[in-house]
């Protein structure tokens, strides 16, 4: 009798995996049909030339007050305090390159994360809504999570999120 419910205890996970309803879906693709993701790319890509613009513009101060340090360098007539001096600047340039560079990327993330995860978030509510519409037990990603195998049985249901965000 131990044996039995031993076995019958054993086998509940597989019988309940026998009725479970799986789907599939691929929210990159989705993700990418999105029309917002769009508009958030051009105002990422307007944000990054001006940044551009701006990076260009230290470095062509840094180009040339290095130019002028190669010409002060060479010069035996300068004062050494003068030469120290031109050396400090530069330090000093590109020690501001470099927390430009920074802060450009901090803000560039920033900013990628305030335009892109509310289209994320809508994303995620029509998978939700589409698993809960067909009665499905485990929604799997296959744009996040790889799958080795999908059988017969299981249903994608990207075509039915398309739908809900009327893509």
């Amino acid at each position: 009798m131990k044996r039995i419910l031993m076995i019958a205890v054993a086998l509940m996970p597989l019988m309940l995996m026998a009725q479970a309803r799986i789907a599939v879906v691929n929210s990159q693709q989705i993700f990418d049909l999105m029309p917002e993701k769009a508009s958030a790319e051009a105002q990422l890509k307007a944000l990054s030339d001006k940044y551009h613009t701006e990076y260009r513009i230290l470095q062509s101060e840094f180009d040339k007050k290095y130019a002028d340090y190669q010409t002060v360098a060479v010069d035996a007539t300068m004062p050494e305090t003068i030469k120290e001096r031109r050396v400090q600047e530069l330090q000093e340039g590109d020690k501001a390159i470099r927390q430009f560079e920074q802060l450009v990327a901090k803000d560039i993330e920033a900013q990628r994360t305030k335009l892109l995860e509310p289209i994320k978030n809508k994303v995620q509510d029509a998978i939700r809504a589409a698993g809960e519409q067909g009665g499905f037990d485990l929604v799997l990603d296959t744009a996040v999570t790889p799958v080795a195998f999908i059988g017969p049985k299981t249903i994608d249901i990207t075509p039915i999120v398309k739908s809900i965000l009327g893509l």
